[in-house]
C-alpha cells in the first residue's frame, strides 16, 4: 500500500485504525475506497447492536444516534465518490472531463 492510500485511509478512518488491518484488507479488497467503506460499515454495525440510548435518572444520558447518522453520512460520500482516494483513476471521476463528438441533424 503507497503511503498516499495509507495516509488517505487514516484520515477518513482515524488515526488510531491499525495500519496491518488495513494493508490486510487493501491486499483482499484492492482499493482504498472498498477498504474505508468495509471498515465504516463494521463500527457502524457494531455501534447499531448496542443500545442506543442509555439514561439513568439524574446521573447520565449516553445516546449514540448522532453517532449511527454520522457513520450514515460518512458511508454515503464514499458511495458517492467523495473525497477522491488517491488509488482511483481520476480520469474517470464523476467530475472529469472529456471529448464530446456533436453530430448535426439533418435540415427538415
Amino acid at each position: 500500500m503507497e503511503a498516499a492510500v495509507q495516509h488517505w485511509l487514516l484520515a477518513q478512518l482515524g488515526t488510531d485504525t491499525d495500519l496491518a488491518d488495513l494493508q490486510t484488507r487493501y491486499t483482499r479488497l484492492g482499493t482504498a475506497r472498498a477498504v474505508a467503506l468495509e471498515v465504516l460499515r463494521e463500527r457502524y454495525a457494531t455501534l447499531l447492536a448496542q443500545p442506543s440510548a442509555i439514561t439513568v435518572t439524574n446521573v447520565v444520558a449516553i445516546n449514540q444516534t448522532a453517532n449511527l447518522a454520522a457513520y450514515e453520512r460518512q458511508i454515503a460520500a464514499l458511495e458517492a465518490g467523495d473525497p477522491p482516494a488517491p488509488d482511483e483513476d481520476q480520469q474517470n471521476g464523476p467530475n472529469s472531463i472529456g471529448i464530446l463528438l456533436l453530430k448535426g441533424r439533418p435540415r427538415r
